[in-house]
């Protein structure tokens, strides 16, 4: 079977290597428009124990990528200068760069075909291939051009935000809230190497307006944000890669394949950054994919109807736990209004997945400043 997947982010560059890695005559070809070496952003966070999934079924690439991130067991929020610890909520982080680097070794250890630098225009080009896949991302060549076919959706969050870097080490996952006069700012900041930590600043709309972002350049934006943020920032600056301002897509569809075509990852769905789960979902479509082609390896249409049959359900509770704890921040501002403790208690419940009973269990040490300062 001759395979195309277009798109060498995390998504794509797994599925060659688990294809691949289980039939080594497989012609598969990894196609990517950017360099081998480029990237946008800085870490990617992973909610603590992410990457679980891959131990016993992948031990090699697990031990490849788990010693080189860095982890915490806890999270706290900063609201008017208060610092609220909620402990047992861990997560982990490792640069953008280095997962990429790692999972394209993974890929050309079993043989699969890495084209960099090559931009596909038309999906006519991949008429010789039996599968194309789309990990080809938000923006994807494979959904557009199969719009109606996929019934296909974007839908765009109000607040903007932009993915910094800086030289601060941050100990554990943060979020800093500020109000100033040009209005509401957060920061979700956490190290993902030693030296550096990625710092993402978000501003509703009014702020966004009132602040004149639209109309500044990368650098003048850039030393706005370090200005809101110079007591968090404790004298360090901030790093920009390609740090423009941007509007979180919320991408769906209706049908996951179309004949031959099938999508995987932020191609098929995204997940709201804050909580830390994009990545995991997207290599876990991945994995979902190939054991469907396995379970149906002489029937394409039947894997491919399998695969959707499959992770579906899955993915769309995680989906609507992202979309609660994205309305969450869209409404940031309001809640910022609340005691640091009530705000805190309305942060970490807000996808709707967790109850006290529960928290209770797992950040007891949270929930007991909670119900004594509430007493």
């Amino acid at each position: 079977m001759r395979i195309a997947i277009l798109g060498a982010g995390p998504a794509g560059l797994y599925l060659g290597y688990l294809i691949k890695r289980r039939a080594p005559t497989a012609d598969v070809t990894v196609i990517e428009q950017n360099p081998a070496d480029a990237t946008f952003g800085f870490g990617v966070v992973f909610s603590d124990r992410a990457l679980e999934f891959l131990r016993d079924d992948d031990e090699q690439t697990y031990a490849a990528i788990v010693p080189r991130m860095e982890s915490w067991s806890d999270i706290a929020l900063v609201l008017r200068g208060e610092r609220i610890v909620i402990d047992g909520v861990g997560f982990a982080a490792i640069g953008r760069l280095k997962l990429l680097q790692l999972l394209q070794e993974r890929a050309r250890s079993v043989g699969v075909e890495l084209a960099y630098r090559r931009a596909v225009k038309d999906l006519s080009e991949l008429d010789g291939f039996d599968l194309v896949v789309g990990a080809d991302g938000v923006n994807s060549l494979v959904r557009r051009s199969l719009s109606d076919e996929f019934g296909a959706s974007v839908d765009y969050m109000t607040n903007r935000f932009a993915w910094f870097g800086t030289t601060k080490r941050f100990e554990t996952l943060t979020q800093t809230f500020i109000q100033t006069e040009l209005g509401s700012f957060n920061a979700h900041h956490y190290r993902f190497t030693p030296e550096l930590s990625t710092f993402i600043v978000e501003v509703d709309a009014a702020t966004f307006e009132r602040a004149g972002f639209a109309s500044m350049s990368e650098p003048e934006a850039s030393a706005t944000c370090e200005r809101v943020f110079a007591e968090a920032l404790d004298g360090h600056a901030l790093i920009s890669n390609n740090s423009i301002w941007r509007q979180f897509p919320l991408v769906h569809n209706a049908r996951w394949s179309h004949a031959n075509r099938v999508l995987i990852g932020d191609a098929l769905h995204t997940a709201h950054f804050s909580i830390g789960s994009g990545t995991r979902l997207a290599m876990e479509d991945a994995i979902a994919l190939d054991k469907a082609l396995v379970a149906q390896p002489r029937d394409l249409s039947a894997a491919l109807s399998a695969y959707e049959a499959a992770r579906r359900p899955i993915l769309e509770k995680l989906v609507t736990g992202a979309n609660g704890s994205a309305q969450w921040y869209e409404h940031f501002a309001e809640h910022m209004a609340l005691k640091p403790v009530d705000f805190a208690m309305s942060y970490i419940t807000r996808s709707g997945r967790i109850d006290l009973e529960r928290l209770r269990k797992l950040s007891p040490k949270f929930v007991a400043r909670y119900e004594r300062e509430r007493s």
